[in-house]
């Protein structure tokens, strides 16, 4: 039998025939008259599901052939949600034997209604699929040709995180950008880059900011997009600039009266990018003081009326895009195939050249390209000559947006069939969205796209299908504001999404709750829908009835705010149920108790910034997998879910674990809940939980701290060595006690920890046992005192790239010294101490070969005056990071005059002289 995975083409054909399968298992054996009839439909859907998986490699389809698969693939989802009602409605036949008599009868007389009611509908699906078979046989669909449309499957599947990219022949183009910006000038200037969609605009401003952001006071990357929620998008650029206060602001005219008062004593540095229209523009450039600092903005377009409109009508401030030249564009190709312009094989040379031709110049078009060459697992010429061929010949004359769309799905159609329904999802998120991975792939476990490879853990493999799209660059790597790694989509990749999700009827996008309450112009019901709405202002939490197009919703993702919802309850089908992030700081309350009957329910999501109501009891939804709900209490029978993976219960929650948590086995992530508030049974219990992957357990002084009992301290020691499939930790301790230094005398570790958070449980000194976390890439830890020992055991471990490290106290008697070999991959080192770290910190050549990122704490005055002895040995180092405390009075200016030449002096000793970024703050 075909794996039961679910896909954009045939739909939920595996998955509906495993289920007709289990029908005809034993425990439905009582089903005499309907078996017969289901043995039947089963037949003949598999006859028809072998068509479907064979017209899935074919790029066109014939209309009577694309009519066909539609219908087929409609018709699967209507008879999977029938399966799925009889199912939930006859509950098995084990039926609760110690039941009274009264109640034995009267699921008796429901089962036989149900049985009964299930025949008729057996009969009319089974009526559906022999027309439909009838049909397959009259338009010879079994004869379609595949040759032409037919791709190679790539099942290699990659877990490695590269740079897919190296950025080349964007020197030059940056130095005129910079020029065109005369950074000397005190007044207030607006830059333009125009140019076609592909061809870099973003990644060249992108530099252009990283290079000269540190002249700034304050600086800010603010995405626009075709259609901008101006409220959302204001309120990220006051995010991203660091104001924080009046965060209920969300009137336009409000939040650009904020910006303006925060900006205009500052030299502000802003790029708006990938901005469409001019009306977008008057309203976001009335956000920009002219105060005659030297401020800067860039603005990104593809319009060049826009371009123009944005610079005040001055030409000469704007930069027009163009093509990298031919070496630029074979150096960006060769080392995405090859690694190296270097390594190309002889008898590759000419098909790659003209390869490159038909790419005609334009970046987005050779990453394209380059990366589906790069994913092929064997190299073969007549390969490659025939992807040379699928390019339009015209394309490298005029590069056009059907052109590069033609590049665009070629390279959709050389994905493996396990990664295009999981390509298609992504257009479910608005352009420019940050997206989660972990979330990601959540939804897509949800939705059925993901299949368990020989017992392999479905959230890994699901990993791996994320890990691949990223390394054939569908999906672009960022940073959010708070800096975290998030990821994009291409606005031109996503238009190609959203293309063939409406040709398959995958998913639909709205922008108004209104638009769902109007009848649907689609042929078939909606079955995943994304609502990107704008901020709901109505006073009252509505809800409303769902359409008939809408009722059979599998997702339903929700952007904005929430006070106009559907009735939950008539969702009955849904798997994915999702309110993302509205972009405001606004806490709203929202009801989701009907979720009681959403029997089918896997995912369900509430952003932190709501206050969710959750039925009392949920135990019905028993194939509920992710809860990431910020929750007041905790549903009573909560322990009793039983496929419940995922268990997130806010930053907001004030609860701690549940008493039984001990019988959740199936949990793999707990994140949420307060130590201080936590049953001594809980906590031992939390070592029972040896599926566990990802905690993060908080504790702060509320008044009702008690986390210091001995009893409890053990306990919680006792479960953390027991979590031996544990990969990342974070456990805050709020009242900074360290007489119980429990977890700094742990002897026995899991030693598969990824990534651990412990800067705020302050322990005497480095623990022993971190040393033989060999997998640690990430540790942030604080300690009292960290001698010579203490640098050694952190300085061994063989994967850790990231490293924040607080010490309370320095030693006096003797410098703390970074020797030869230590720290072999760290790449980012943020050292801090309440005393002056510079005085006893040195290090040796050969150490931290691989630093690019040194962050360091100065207070003032208790700072010595000097740099680090032997900043010129970190051979790697990019920048250096300090944040200076110095007192009310003094002036931050003034301060930073007397920081910089130390460390402007240390740097003049490497031969690659690091940049250095200082930040002045009043100590208070």
């Amino acid at each position: 039998m075909a794996a039961e995975i679910v896909s954009a083409a045939t739909g939920v054909m595996n998955p509906l025939i495993g289920k007709l399968t289990t029908l005809m298992g034993d425990e439905y054996k009582k089903l005499k008259g309907v078996r017969k009839e289901v043995a039947f439909l089963k037949d003949e859907l598999s006859a028809m599901n072998a068509s479907l998986e064979k017209l899935e490699f074919m790029e066109k389809l014939e209309p009577n052939t694309k009519n066909w698969r539609d219908h087929v693939r409609e018709m699967a989802y209507d008879m999977e949600n029938c399966i799925d009602d009889f199912m939930q409605d006859i509950g098995g036949a084990n039926a609760n034997a110690s039941a009274g008599f009264v109640k034995r009868m009267s699921r008796r007389l429901k089962t036989l209604r149900v049985r009964h009611r299930i025949a008729g509908q057996i009969e009319e699906l089974k009526a559906r699929a022999v027309e439909a078979n009838e049909r397959r046989i009259r338009y010879k669909i079994d004869d379609c040709n595949t040759s032409c449309g037919s791709v190679d499957i790539d099942p290699r599947i990659s877990v490695i995180y590269k740079d897919v990219v190296g950025l080349v022949g964007t020197d030059g183009p940056k130095k005129e950008v910079v020029s065109l910006l005369t950074l000397t000038e005190k007044k207030h200037k607006v830059v333009s880059i125009v140019g076609f969609g592909g061809l870099g605009k973003t990644t060249l401003a992108n530099q252009v900011y990283v290079d000269l952001e540190g002249q700034f006071d304050c600086k800010a990357f603010i995405p626009v997009s075709q259609k901008p929620d101006m409220p959302w998008l204001l309120n990220s650029l006051r995010l991203k600039l660091g104001i924080n206060e009046s965060s209920h602001i969300c009137e336009v005219e409000d939040i650009i009266g904020q910006l303006r008062e925060h900006l205009a004593d500052k030299r502000y540095f802003i790029i708006v990018d990938d901005l469409w229209d001019e009306e977008a523009w008057d309203i976001i450039r009335c956000a920009f003081p002219k105060n005659g600092n030297g401020s800067r903005v860039i603005v990104t377009t593809r319009v060049e009326d826009v371009a123009i409109s944005a610079c005040s009508y001055n030409r000469e401030h704007i930069y027009k895009m163009k093509p990298p030249s031919s070496e630029d564009s074979r150096k960006l190709f060769m080392n995405r195939v090859f690694g190296s312009e270097n390594k190309c094989p002889s008898n590759f040379e000419e098909v790659s050249n003209e390869i490159l031709k038909k790419c005609g110049g334009l970046p987005l078009a050779i990453i394209t390209i380059a990366s589906l060459l790069a994913s092929r697992r064997e190299r073969s010429r007549n390969d490659w000559e025939s992807i040379q061929n699928s390019l339009g010949a015209q394309f490298a004359i005029n590069p056009t947006l059907k052109g590069m769309r033609s590049i665009l799905n070629l390279r959709y159609m050389n994905l493996p069939l396990h990664l295009r329904t999981c390509f298609l999802y992504l257009g479910m998120y608005p352009e420019d969205y940050e997206i989660q991975r972990d979330d990601l792939v959540r939804k897509w476990i949800a939705e059925g796209f993901i299949i368990n490879l020989h017992g392999t853990n479905l959230e890994d493999v699901g990993i791996s299908y994320f890990n691949e799209l990223v390394n054939r660059s569908l999906i672009q790597p960022a940073m959010d504001i708070f800096g975290n790694v998030c990821y994009k989509v291409h606005d031109m990749m996503l238009d190609l999404i959203l293309s063939k999700c409406a040709e398959d009827n995958f998913n639909s996008v709205t922008y108004t709750s209104k638009d769902m309450t109007r009848p649907s112009n689609c042929m078939y019901r909606i079955r995943r829908l994304s609502l990107i709405s704008a901020i709901d202002r109505t006073s009252e939490t509505l809800s409303w009835t769902v359409p008939n197009s809408t009722s059979q919703l599998r997702s339903l993702v929700w952007f904005g705010d929430c006070k106009s919802i559907p009735r939950l309850s008539q969702l009955k089908y849904i798997r994915v149920l999702s309110f993302e992030y509205p972009g405001l700081i606004v806490r709203s309350r929202l009801d989701v108790t009907a979720i009681s009957q959403l029997f089918q329910l896997r995912y369900l999501k509430v952003p932190t910034y709501y206050y969710a109501k959750l039925p009392t009891e949920i135990r019905g939804l028993v194939h509920l997998d992710t809860l990431d709900v910020p929750l007041g209490s905790i549903p009573s029978d909560i322990e009793h879910l039983p496929r419940l993976s995922n268990l997130t219960i806010g930053l907001h929650a004030m609860i701690g674990l549940p008493e039984r948590i001990g019988i959740m086995e199936s949990l793999h992530t707990l994140h949420g809940f307060l130590l201080h508030r936590t049953p001594l049974e809980a906590l031992e219990g939390l070592g029972k939980l040896t599926n566990l992957r990802s905690l993060k357990l908080d504790s702060y002084d509320d008044g009702e701290c008690n986390l210091l009992e001995k009893a409890k301290l053990d306990a919680l020691a006792s479960s953390f060595c027991k979590l031996r499939n544990l990969k990342y930790l974070r456990m805050t301790k709020g009242d900074h006690d360290d007489k119980d230094d429990i977890l700094g005398s742990v002897s026995d570790p899991p030693t598969l920890i990824e990534e651990m958070e412990l800067s705020s449980w302050k322990m005497l000194g480095v623990p022993k046992w971190i040393g033989d976390l060999s997998c640690l890439h990430s540790l942030e830890l604080s300690v009292r005192e960290a001698k010579n020992d203490a640098i050694t055991i952190l300085g061994g471990l063989p994967s850790l790239v990231y490293l924040y490290l607080w010490v309370a106290t320095c030693p006096k008697e003797e410098a703390v010294i970074v020797s030869k070999g230590l720290f072999p991959v760290l790449e980012h080192l943020r050292f801090i101490s309440e005393e002056d770290v510079t005085a006893y910190l040195g290090i040796e050549a050969g150490a931290m070969p691989k630093l690019r990122e040194l962050s360091m704490l100065l207070r003032v005055p208790q700072w010595g005056g000097a740099a680090p002895v032997g900043i010129e040995h970190l051979l790697g180092l990019q920048q250096i990071s300090l944040t200076v405390w110095c007192n009310e009075k003094e002036s931050p200016e003034q301060v930073k005059l007397e920081v910089r030449p130390a460390f402007s002096n240390a740097v003049q000793l490497h031969p690659k002289p690091p940049s250095v970024d200082i930040e002045c703050h009043p100590w208070l």
